[in-house]
């Protein structure tokens, strides 16, 4: 999954203001899809007790870090941070303002107690598998500092209260929806395991409940997320065991929703009914994220992945008989221990072979408690970035040529807010590019076919066909 810093504020895009009076809520999330919706979720645990969310962490009476445990900068930017908000706190407190400081996710659920050692201006410390006891925590907390870490018997979605429309609404049209947690592959690179737990997957009934609410409040595409979400293996509705494919083919029945995704999936269990989803289903898009982290057979065991490159090349070529349209993209690591130029070199020739439409990669990192971390013979700082550059010339062309190709295509978009220029609306193809377009402000919702006329380095421009815009306008005239 994605490890970038994700968003600031209560959600990456569109965050909603605070309401004027009553206390306020400023949440940060690090990392992954799964931390943007955990914060989401946090939000609607702590909106009934009085919490209305803002993007001004001045303004906020409780500051919750949402954090990330997979790369060693997303840990350090933490504590900088928490750094900066002790200063915030001691401000706030000397006009007679308290303010609490809460750090939650994948951070806390690892450093625990050591959170408030190095930083005695953090009231709560709560792990990814505990925030819905935040509102019970904070209270405890007023007594002294909380850490809850442990992972609970009970179930947390269960303990989740729906958002409301109004909430679902000012979040966008797209959502997230977490699916599955945990991973059992126990990569060498990866806390997951440790942070996150075992794999575990939400019965499809409250899946389907969850989705058909965010549906009815005005969502149209929503993503499926897990650690691992297509080893998903829940509840059906029929008592049976339901795969990721079993899942999607259910969601797609819900009136209302064009589009469903998934992230983050691991090739070992790209089973053959979810490849047959995307050739079946209309609403499934055809991109695909499949990481394979690395194209040497001698570092992917290292890395215990359990596949080597070939195994992932003919996966690629079965997906891609099956659905020549789909695109890819991918996760890499440079600079696992041991990886020699020739380990690097196989990389290089899997990417180049493969050809993805995007890519995210990053230099490894040691992290505590990891095999990886343990290995003999770490790469030097030097040769990980110079590697890194390598990698990033020859996917970032692809990624450029992917965009590119599109030009003088139609394709599916699904609009979802107004662009950057008076009469212009924006969305994102079914590749997750973003895609501008002359347009009246009614489209938004809508999914309407695009002719590509151009191309930047991150955005298509297109044009909508005569007649649907000349309708379109007619209707906003009224």
């Amino acid at each position: 999954m994605k490890t970038d810093i994700q968003s600031s504020g209560p959600d990456s895009v569109d965050a909603p203001l605070a309401l004027a009076s009553g206390k306020k809520l400023f949440v940060k999330s690090y990392g992954c899809q799964m931390n943007a919706y955990d914060a989401a979720r946090m939000a609607d645990v702590l909106a009934p007790e009085g919490y209305a969310e803002t993007l001004v962490i001045e303004d906020a009476d409780l500051i919750v870090l949402n954090t990330c445990h997979i790369r060693e900068r997303a840990t350090d930017k933490v504590f900088s941070e928490l750094g900066k908000i002790r200063l915030l706190k001691e401000a706030r407190g000397a006009v007679g303002l308290q303010t609490r400081i809460a750090v939650a996710g994948c951070v806390a659920q690892a450093e625990g107690a050591e959170i408030l050692r190095k930083q005695r201006a953090v009231d709560l410390v709560v792990g990814p598998q505990s925030y819905h006891r935040l509102p019970e925590l904070l209270r405890q907390s007023a007594a002294g500092p909380v850490v809850d870490t442990d992972f609970p018997v009970e179930d947390k979605f269960d303990h989740l209260d729906q958002p409301s429309n109004d909430k679902v609404r000012q979040r966008g049209l797209s959502s997230f929806l977490t699916v599955q947690e945990g991973c059992d592959k126990f990569c060498a690179f990866c806390v997951v395991p440790y942070t996150r737990g075992a794999e575990s997957s939400r019965p499809a009934e409250k899946i389907i409940a969850e989705a058909e609410h965010l549906v009815q409040a005005g969502v149209r595409e929503i993503t499926l997320l897990g650690q691992n979400v297509n080893a998903y293996h829940g509840e059906g509705v029929d008592g049976s065991d339901w795969s990721l494919a079993d899942l999607i083919r259910r969601l797609a029945k819900i009136e209302g929703l064009a589009r469903l995704r998934y992230m983050t999936s691991h090739p070992n269990d790209m089973r053959e009914d979810l490849i047959r989803a995307h050739v079946d289903l209309p609403a499934l898009m055809p991109f695909l994220h499949l990481p394979v982290q690395s194209g040497s057979d001698r570092i992917l065991e290292a890395m215990n992945r359990r596949h080597n490159a070939a195994d992932y090349m003919r996966l690629v070529e079965r997906i891609r008989r099956a659905r020549p349209d789909i695109a890819l993209s991918s996760d890499f690591i440079v600079g696992f221990p041991g990886e020699s130029e020739a380990d690097f070199a196989a990389t290089l020739e899997l990417a180049e072979e493969v050809r993805f439409a995007s890519t995210f990669f990053f230099k490894y990192s040691p992290r505590p408690g990891t095999p990886g971390a343990d290995l003999a013979d770490q790469v030097r700082e030097e040769v990980k970035i110079e590697r890194l550059s390598r990698l990033q010339d020859v996917v970032e062309a692809q990624r450029r040529a992917f965009n590119a190709s599109l030009v003088g295509q139609t394709v599916d978009v699904l609009f979802e807010k107004p662009g950057r220029h008076p009469g212009q609306i924006a969305g994102k193809s079914p590749y997750l590019q973003p895609v501008q377009v002359e347009g009246p402000a009614r489209l938004i919702g809508r999914v309407a076919p695009v002719e590509i006329v151009a191309c930047s380095s991150n955005s298509l421009f297109g044009r909508l066909e005569n007649s649907l815009l000349e309708a379109a306008w007619a209707q906003e005239a009224f």
